[in-house]
């Protein structure tokens, strides 16, 4: 991957290039950004500059070809790899033998202990299809169920025998672990290693929440933080990579928050009509009673797990949609999404929830909403947690009072 295939973050690419160029680089760094942020992408773009013939000076100009002269490549110092190269070709495909991969995985069977490159086919086709993708795709994706992803001990002796052994070609070897909030103690033993790792040896830990990563890792590491993607660089993206409207792209891009997965999320359920849905539940909530959500929830524990969170983000964008129009009116509210037929229904949906809520109430079903969402991704049962949301947001609405759940 290029730094050119990352969305945005322009300033993130020069500070990296810089750091490169100027020999500041540490021996283990931290990238931490959000959900959708792209800081896999730009490990992975990073490690591919680094390693490219190009920029490090190893052209091959100089090699012969039983078919003709090798392509000429300047040498120097650049503002992306290459793309061509045999070393960008075989990064680009996740199948240089200097760039390794650790991440969260499950158990097959009893008593084994996967690693990582049990994996490696299903993560290379993960990665092609979903650059921006969470662990809770990549678990589906591997077909987790309900069990947990982690990073096993088995893991960290396959990493530490690994990076033992010498470079196939390259100048740099590196480790790519992604989300090491799934490595417990066992991390630990990874300490030596990256304390004194081999010549030219570099970890890269790809992190959303540092507050979960092992202090003596964390302790350890150079930060490198991934702002979330700014508006603009979404909508571009989705305009030229999704093909969508400006109008539509716009609005999208200002809904998804910096986070380009979300964005993608949006672009996938956009025909599905949430409104229905929710005035549905939120008159069962209100007036017609414990039978009739029964109903509604056996009906949206049916739909997919993507499906309920997007339901439930729809909510949440309304929910704040309203206690924009409560303070700032139609008119200066309206200038931060884009007005079309669709957006005027929201407008009434919203105005309506402000006559039936107050402020206090809406932020407390914002914080429920969240929370479910963070539940959802973690393989909740989903009948349990659309009952209790209900008899949550009834209890918060009707009672004219802010229900505080720890």
């Amino acid at each position: 991957m290029q730094f050119k295939e990352v969305i945005g973050q322009a300033e993130v690419k020069q500070q990296l290039i810089d750091m490169y160029l100027q020999n500041r680089l540490g021996h283990a760094l931290l990238f931490l950004g959000k959900e959708g942020s792209g800081a896999l992408s730009m490990a992975r773009a990073f490690t591919q500059y680094i390693n490219c013939e190009k920029v490090n000076g190893k052209s091959a100009q100089g090699a012969g070809s039983l078919f003709g002269d090798a392509p000429q490549i300047e040498v120097g110092p650049h503002a992306d790899s290459c793309g061509i190269c045999p070393s960008c070709v075989r990064s680009s495909g996740m199948i240089n033998p200097d760039i390794h991969f650790s991440f969260p995985v499950i158990t097959k069977k009893s008593g084994e202990k996967p690693v990582s490159a049990d994996y490696i086919s299903e993560w290379r086709e993960f990665i092609k299809a979903n650059p921006y993708g969470n662990i809770y795709d990549w678990l589906q994706f591997i077909k987790a169920d309900n069990k947990q992803g982690n990073i096993t001990s088995a893991e960290c002796n396959h990493i530490i025998k690994t990076l033992s052994l010498k470079s196939f070609g390259a100048e740099f070897k590196f480790l790519i672990m992604w989300m090491p909030e799934f490595l417990g103690n066992e991390g630990n033993k990874l300490l030596k290693i990256i304390e004194e790792p081999p010549p030219n040896t570099i970890f890269i830990f790809v992190a959303e929440n540092d507050q979960l990563i092992l202090p003596t890792i964390l302790s350890r590491t150079q930060l490198i933080k991934i702002p979330r993607i700014s508006t603009d660089d979404i909508k571009s993206a989705l305009i030229d990579d999704v093909q969508l409207k400006e109008n539509e792209a716009l609005q999208i891009a200002i809904l998804s928050e910096g986070n380009f997965r979300e964005a993608l999320q949006q672009v996938a359920h956009n025909e599905d009509n949430w409104e229905v849905q929710l005035r549905d539940w939120l008159n069962t909530i209100l007036k017609t009673g414990p039978a009739e959500q029964v109903k509604w929830i056996e009906d949206i524990s049916k739909l997919g797990r993507e499906k309920q969170k997007q339901f439930l983000r729809y909510f949440n964008h309304l929910l704040e949609h309203a206690i924009r129009l409560r303070f700032m009116g139609d008119e200066a509210a309206d200038k931060i999404l884009i007005k079309n037929e669709k957006q005027d229904n929201n407008n009434d949906f919203a105005n309506r929830f402000n006559k039936l809520c107050n402020v206090n109430q809406q932020e407390a079903i914002l914080k429920e909403l969240d929370v479910a969402i963070y539940h959802i991704e973690r393989n909740a049962n989903t009948k349990i947690l659309f009952h209790a949301l209900t008899i949550k947001i009834y209890h918060i609405i009707s009672n004219k009072s802010v229900i505080l759940v720890s």
